[in-house]
């Protein structure tokens, strides 16, 4: 189900060496691009002496959101190479980023796609692979006297209370995971005077 992905469950190394030339891999979970080129930012601005910081990021559970660089590399040797090891686990909401330094060998186009794949596969076999699901917020208004079977519902176990707000009229917010979402929609709308104003 396209509700559930996997991702890392937080940064993880690796390094792979060949030919004296070392590739540093650094893994990080992500939630949005944005947050993946931050952390990329900050990796080329740590290593700012090697000679090539490439990448690769993979957003969201639908898995269609990605993007590479081969950061001067030849076209197609270390980006793809990289996003191929984030497709080949599975993972989305995470970036990897690689960081070459040259040791004078030249390792040729072959040799530079093996590098980063591996280096990209030691970073994510050192981490902690973890299952998540897509969550969606329910935003619900309700009689102050229907409070007890509200509360009852919210504290039943899975729905986590994002915001809440007690008057004459009361609303609440709820953050479920996404395909349990119509089932608690309507186990709402068995309660008197609830009304679901967002989804």
């Amino acid at each position: 189900m396209a509700d559930i992905y996997y991702t890392l469950a937080s940064p993880s190394e690796g390094i792979y060496k060949e030919k004296m030339s070392k590739f540093m891999a650094f893994a990080s979970p992500v939630e949005s691009a944005a947050e993946a080129k931050t952390f990329i930012a900050a990796i080329q601005k740590k290593y700012f002496d090697a000679r090539h910081v490439c990448w690769a990021y993979m957003i969201g559970s639908a898995r269609t959101e990605f993007l590479s660089s081969d950061n001067g590399e030849p076209s197609g040797t270390a980006g793809k190479p990289i996003l191929g090891q984030i497709n080949s686990f599975n993972l989305t909401n995470v970036a990897i980023a690689v960081v070459r330094y040259f040791g004078g060998i030249k390792l040729g186009t072959s040799g530079l796609i093996t590098a980063y794949r591996e280096a990209a596969r030691e970073a994510i076999s050192a981490g902690e692979i973890v299952e998540m699901h897509d969550m969606t917020d329910i935003t619900f208004t309700y009689p102050y006297l229907s409070m007890e079977g509200v509360m009852r519902l919210a504290k039943g176990g899975e729905a986590a209370v994002v915001s809440q707000e007690f008057d004459n009229v009361c609303s609440m917010t709820l953050r479920i995971r996404a395909d349990h979402a119509g089932e608690l929609c309507r186990r709402l709308g068995d309660i008197e005077g609830v009304s679901i104003t967002e989804q």
